[in-house]
């Protein structure tokens, strides 16, 4: 069972897990993680052996400001849900964030999957909240962490980019150049996951791209990829506030994935180049009839 289903990872992880397993996914108009009667009825119904939940509310700003619609579904579904996986004998793949660190180590030095957490925004404070949620219900789970997702479906930071460089031809697009993280394919995590579906671990799991980098270096990468003309400046993240505070280090070192052999995520240039070769056209389409 896949919670989520039509958004970036949810989708993926339903395209790759279908073609080996038999899947039920589920997106929020189908399933709310959020109503208790809802969620024990679907998992009672289907009694799957896993549920992914890829179900957030992951809006990091509004957050900030609809505190009980994110504290609904980041904590109060993920309760939800890791209580039914204790009830009908499931596991749970639950999927959680960088936001769950406060981002002050020194870049390169990475977070792993041991160290303390200590959310700057209130975003990663209710995916905390989720994860302890989990682990006071069911021991049946495994977390994965990850950061900086894009993919095919839905809404992402590439996407918004693209869209930029049709809209900005004359105008310089802004960019943060010191906050540092790994982006990461949800082809490459789905692909993760089922790795860690065939495996009888317990736990969590940091999972993201090898490699680090800025967001603008992101931008500049991927833009050239697509070969298309933009103009950008780096600037600081105090030159581009937002409502929520970022960690300035997102960079999340896999040691549980290496230490059990368990690793296939590639290095975030790697991916951005596969994910342009498979989908420049689809990706230019989809930009030019949005602006």
């Amino acid at each position: 069972m896949i919670t989520g289903a039509k958004g970036q990872l949810g989708a993926d992880c339903d395209r790759l897990l279908r073609k080996r397993h038999e899947v039920m996914a589920l997106a929020r108009d189908e399933m709310d993680i959020t109503n208790v009667p809802d969620v024990d009825t679907r998992i009672k119904q289907f009694l799957p052996d896993v549920i992914i939940n890829c179900a957030a509310y992951t809006q990091v700003d509004k957050c900030e400001t609809e505190k009980d619609d994110a504290w609904k579904v980041n904590v109060a579904g993920a309760e939800n849900l890791a209580e039914c996986t204790e009830k009908y004998g499931s596991r749970l793949i639950h999927v959680s964030t960088d936001y769950v660190f406060d981002g002050r180590k020194n870049v390169p030095e990475p977070y792993v999957e041991t160290d303390e957490t200590n959310p700057v925004s209130y975003y990663g404070k209710t995916k905390l909240a989720g994860e302890k949620a989990i682990k006071s219900a069911t021991d049946r789970f495994i977390i994965v962490r990850t950061a900086w997702l894009y993919g095919i479906s839905g809404h992402n930071f590439l996407k918004t980019m693209l869209k930029l460089s049709y809209r900005s031809s004359d105008n310089n697009i802004k960019v943060v150049n010191d906050q540092f993280g790994s982006p990461t394919w949800t082809h490459r995590l789905a692909l993760q996951i089922e790795r860690l579906i065939e495996t009888n671990y317990r736990g969590i799991f940091h999972a993201t791209a090898e490699g680090f980098c800025t967001w603008y270096e992101l931008a500049d990468y991927f833009l050239k990829k697509m070969d298309v003309p933009y103009t950008m400046t780096p600037c600081t993240t105090l030159e581009y506030p937002t409502q929520a505070a970022r960690p300035m280090n997102s960079i999340l070192e896999n040691r549980n994935l290496k230490d059990k052999g368990m690793n296939i995520m590639a290095h975030w240039e790697t991916d951005i180049d596969e994910f342009v070769l498979n989908f420049h056209k689809v990706l230019i389409k989809e930009t030019q009839k949005e602006t």
